[in-house]
């Protein structure tokens, strides 16, 4: 009987630490980026923010929101802004690192003020794609780098940290 009941504990014991194991499902991190518009000189910087939910270890959907640039001239501010929602397919590597895609839907806008007065314009609705690489510094934060194109034109490139709830 003793024998059966251990063996029924050793069993309870190794599965929990096999789920314990697991990175938690629901993921939201925070980037900081450099944009480059094709045909403009300079590169703009900018921050964001995201949502996810790891439906496994190698699939996942995420949204996100991101400031792209933000300038003034002649009295007049313009801010480029993206949202999107995208799925991520993650292949994982060896010693925490992993490889990631990225296709999704994407809303670019940019707010013009000025004079007291401001208009938001829509710029475009599309596909966004990207490619990173991730690191596992612990199973509750990583961190990431990635390249994007949120518009033909745009190519957007990010560094961001990630914590798994």
């Amino acid at each position: 009987m003793f024998r059966k009941f251990a063996v029924a504990a050793a069993v309870v014991i190794a599965s929990s630490s096999a789920f314990a194991a697991e990175a938690p499902a629901v993921y939201a991190g925070l980037n900081v980026s450099s944009s480059e518009l094709d045909g403009f000189d300079g590169k703009e910087n900018g921050f964001g923010g995201f949502v996810g939910y790891k439906i496994n270890q190698n699939f996942a959907i995420e949204g996100g929101y991101h400031s792209l640039a933000d300038g003034e001239e002649d009295g007049t501010r313009v801010r480029f802004t993206q949202t999107e929602i995208s799925a991520i397919g993650t292949l994982p590597l060896s010693n925490g690192f992993s490889v990631y895609g990225r296709l999704g839907y994407n809303d670019l806008k940019a707010k013009v003020s000025g004079g007291g007065e401001s208009v938001t314009v829509g710029i475009d609705d599309g596909v966004v794609y990207g490619a990173g690489l991730g690191y596992a510094f612990s199973p509750v934060v990583s961190g990431r780098v990635e390249v994007q194109k949120p518009h033909s034109d745009l190519t957007k490139i990010t560094a961001g940290v990630v914590f798994n709830f």
